[in-house]
């Protein structure tokens, strides 16, 4: 699609208002509510910028063809999509060069895309869960509430700050952004997978009865397998040993589904040959 085209009112300007930020926020929530594999995140991108391009571009011309623009394909992470509306924004007030601002919007959606993806599925999701799932584990009913309202409240305070940060800054943000992007990544990543580990320790109940029988030279003793010798090796090994399969058939296309289905017929296996043969396995 041709981009680079002039404007019929090229004159920029300051039209955009807090409120006018504040209401394409809550706009950017329907960002994947017409998701589809051709565009992607395409029409819900245009259906949050709509607003402000509408008092941008009073010329009609000009609104179509910014709107064209913006129905191509588009994907990055929907919690930190504010950020590039709040840059755009900014261009399409500044009445940049319709390629440079088609460029710009193409180069900060994969990057924020990865960061979006270790800091909240890799780092504040599994932490909001884990708390919130502790305190249930315990009884106390309030347990998905202060769940849901963690992780929403960071959730909430990024699209707004953002798009704030994104508008005001303009293209002067995207220097430190493509400088912090690995950084920001890595050290996010290792916090959640530190969160992971922790969770796995917590949660993953799976330990065994079994007991290794040492014969008549030892006068018939035996030692217990889960604590004579894996957990001198590694404390729960055996969790972390089933999360690593549970993980790999997730890699390989199964659903949780699935997942819990298959957890649930291994118990019962277990569970059936102990019972035939009287040998303690789970």
């Amino acid at each position: 699609m041709e981009s680079n085209v002039a404007y019929k009112e090229p004159t920029p300007k300051k039209v955009i208002t807090n409120k006018d930020l504040n209401h394409m926020v809550w706009r950017s929530l329907f960002l994947q509510a017409s998701f589809n594999y051709e565009r992607m995140q395409g029409c819900g991108w245009l259906y949050g910028l709509i607003p402000g391009l509408k008092k941008i571009h009073t010329n009609k011309e000009d609104l179509s063809q910014a709107m064209k623009d913006h129905m191509e394909f588009f994907n990055t992470h929907p919690f930190l999509v504010t950020f590039i509306m709040g840059l755009v924004l900014a261009m399409e007030e500044n009445k940049e060069d319709r390629s440079t601002i088609r460029a710009i919007k193409v180069a900060t959606m994969g990057p924020l895309g990865g960061i979006g993806d270790a800091l909240f599925w890799l780092t504040a999701l599994p932490i909001c869960v884990g708390i919130g799932a502790s305190m249930a584990m315990e009884g106390n009913v309030a347990g998905p509430i202060v769940f849901l309202i963690m992780f929403n409240a960071l959730h909430f305070f990024l699209r707004f700050f953002l798009m704030k940060y994104g508008y005001k800054t303009g293209v002067k943000a995207l220097s430190s952004l493509k400088e912090q992007t690995k950084k920001i990544s890595h050290a996010a990543s290792i916090l959640g997978l530190t969160v992971v580990g922790g969770l796995i320790a917590s949660m993953v109940n799976l330990k065994t009865t079994m007991v290794i029988p040492l014969g008549s030279v030892t006068g018939g003793s035996s030692i217990k397998l889960q604590e004579g010798v894996l957990d001198q090796v590694m404390p729960n090994m055996l969790a972390l040993l089933y999360t690593f399969f549970m993980y790999k058939l997730l890699k390989k296309g199964y659903s949780p589904i699935k997942l819990i289905t298959i957890t649930i017929c291994l118990g019962l296996i277990a569970k059936f040959i102990e019972h035939i043969t009287h040998f303690p396995i789970l």
